[in-house]
């Protein structure tokens, strides 16, 4: 009994290593080699081996060995030959589970990487000479300096740090708001504790100070050059900013009667006030020699060509603005809408009454989210979220969390089948689903399923949002002679649109839908190279000083959450859910920061590297 007493007290140590080093695995820095990723994975698998079979105990001790003659430069064709031989040979003959997985590893990474392999061989280095980089400015589709405006923070200049956001998202309260915090992925903080909240301070900065009441950054002299932007979304918006600040005049046709995009008429007033959104709308029209032409509808109101021969460049920055419906009979029936379509009646005061009804939702992203915690604010009587596989989730864990504490219902390995019509009212009054099983995963890491052997599920509803992504209206665009496949732009990386010289395009017209910060980004690199195409190579200059950086005690320290209102009172109204970070949790959080941009992977980059 003291043995396994003693071996239980044992394990439970070894558990508390392994969570502590969980996150570790979660912080691989950006720009890191992927065969030494790889490497560190195959040790920590190959120290599993008990040492019982001869394909596990010897074979792996070789494969790391000819491993790391190829990361040291000491190796030719013969050793990758020789290594993937013998994979394939512990894969099949190994006894258990370790070395079979072990083994398929390294064979995965040959395939996946195999540009890398060569590169060590036959240079005896990474691919173009991989570096570390700073986490949350390269994971940042935009590349905001988020270590300069923390500092700023706790620093208490608040204006300093909007400014530092400015120059390279004009969007600081809405992506405070609402923005996926990509840049919170790889946090070295990680390493000791959790992420930084970087969301989160940004929050706090725009709540000390309205972003209208903080100057814009000189602009340059007038070109005397004029560019058209259609659209005004984030990346309209962002791309008109950035044009204005190099001087050029800039002209926006938005067919809506406000700015904002799916901003404004895609997220739900709870999550995103629309009077915080315009406090960012307003200080990048307050730049001057921005022109908008609203209630503009290109092909109705203005057509594609008057636009490009009365402008020296052109930016379609359309969005994903219509829902997409299921190709299946009954999806054009009463009561049947997408998501984005409902959510747009909402923000235009149209919104349905749903008191009393039984909503069905079909998908798991994002906007279904903000869809399903829509309608229980419109007092529908239940909500059923529907998704075939558990990976079809794809919103915020935050969203699915706030959905299930405002009484929204999950349910998943549902495949849907068909939409069931009243013939009376013409309106949807059931939906048939499909029992499916989980099966194997694919090459991306995700399970499939096939169908149950159990019957199919009728489920009554009263009215059915589909949450099956957005498309963009590029028909006219199309029609014009604009290259389109698939409903989407065709441009390449620097926006510029292929075969139309002039012509630029960036954001969900282009990727399809995405999140603001991705459609911020096309905008910033939009701007930079139609800037380029103009004639320019304007550099804007930033007149914000950073605090210096100190050393970190690297002292674990609890991570400070944004908090919110109790569920019971926020799904009573559309109300801003979120409570206000206090002063004390602010500076903490700020203190958290590493400051990788003057220490450790920072610094090997001459200290402000992407």
């Amino acid at each position: 009994m003291k043995k396994l007493a003693k071996q239980g007290n044992m394990n439970q140590r070894i558990d508390v290593i392994l969570r502590k080093f969980s996150s570790r695995m979660n912080s691989y820095p950006p720009g890191m080699c992927p065969l030494v990723l790889y490497r560190s994975l195959f040790q920590i698998s190959m120290n599993q081996s008990c040492g019982k079979c001869v394909p596990c105990r010897d074979g792996l001790v070789e494969v790391d060995r000819l491993l790391s003659d190829i990361l040291n430069g000491d190796a030719d064709e013969n050793t990758l030959a020789k290594m993937e031989s013998m994979c394939r040979m512990i894969a099949k003959t190994a006894d258990c589970a370790v070395g079979v997985v072990s083994a398929n590893l390294i064979l995965d990474s040959i395939t996946e990487f195999a540009d890398e392999y060569e590169s060590h061989i036959r240079n005896k280095r990474c691919v173009e000479n991989e570096a570390q980089t700073i986490p949350c400015v390269t994971l940042c589709p935009a590349h905001v300096d988020v270590p300069g405006y923390v500092a700023l923070i706790k620093d208490e200049d608040y204006a300093g740090a909007i400014k530092k956001i400015r120059e390279k998202n004009p969007f600081p309260t809405a992506c405070a708001m609402v923005c996926e915090h990509p840049c919170e992925r790889k946090c070295r903080r990680r390493l000791i504790d959790d992420p930084i909240n970087i969301r989160g301070l940004k929050k706090y900065a725009v709540d000390q100070i309205s972003a209208d009441k903080v100057d814009n950054p000189k602009k340059n002299v007038s070109t005397g050059k004029s560019v058209a932007v259609v659209g005004g979304g984030p990346a309209g918006l962002t791309c008109a900013y950035y044009l204005s600040m190099m001087g050029h005049h800039v002209d926006i046709y938005e067919e809506h009667e406000k700015l904002g995009g799916m901003l404004r008429y895609g997220i739900p007033e709870y999550r995103l006030p629309k009077a915080r959104l315009d406090e960012d709308i307003s200080a990048i029209l307050s730049l001057g020699d921005i022109d908008v032409k609203y209630n503009t509808k290109v092909g109705r109101d203005i057509e594609v060509e008057e636009i490009r021969s009365t402008h020296d460049a052109v930016f379609l920055g359309l969005g994903a603005q219509l829902g997409n419906r299921m190709p299946m009979e009954g999806a054009d029936a009463g009561n049947v809408i997408p998501a984005a379509d409902f959510l747009q009646l909402v923000a235009n005061k149209n919104a349905p009454d749903l008191t009393g009804k039984r909503v069905a939702l079909i998908g798991g992203g994002n906007v279904a989210m903000d869809a399903a915690r829509t309608a229980v604010r419109l007092n529908a009587e239940t909500i059923h979220v529907f998704t075939r596989k558990r990976d079809d989730y794809t919103a915020l864990a935050s969203e699915i969390e706030g959905a299930m504490q405002e009484g929204v219902r999950f349910r998943t390995l549902l495949n849907f089948l068909n939409i069931e019509v009243d013939d009376e009212t013409g309106n949807v009054c059931a939906v048939w689903l499909q029992p499916e099983i989980v099966s194997t995963y694919d090459k991306f890491g995700f399970v499939t399923t096939e169908h149950s052997s159990n019957y199919p599920y009728r489920f009554k509803c009263d009215y059915l949002i589909l949450g099956v992504g957005q498309r963009s209206d590029v028909a006219v665009f199309e029609k014009a002679g604009i290259p389109c496949y698939r409903g989407r732009i065709t441009a390449d990386v620097t926006c510029e649109v292929k075969d139309m010289p002039g012509v630029f395009s960036g954001g969900d017209c282009v990727t399809g839908p995405s999140t603001a910060i991705n459609a911020i980004a096309a905008g910033q690199v939009a701007a930079a190279n139609i800037d380029e195409y103009l004639g320019y190579h304007h550099k804007l200059v930033s007149d914000v000083e950073l605090p210096p950086a100190t050393p970190n005690p690297c002292i674990p320290t609890g991570r400070a959450e944004i908090e919110e209102k109790d569920p019971v009172e926020r799904k009573k109204g559309f109300d801003f859910v979120e409570l206000p970070m206090t002063p004390e949790e602010a500076k903490r959080e700020c203190g958290r920061c590493l400051r990788c941009d003057h220490y450790g992977c920072g610094a090997m980059i001459g200290g402000r590297g992407e």
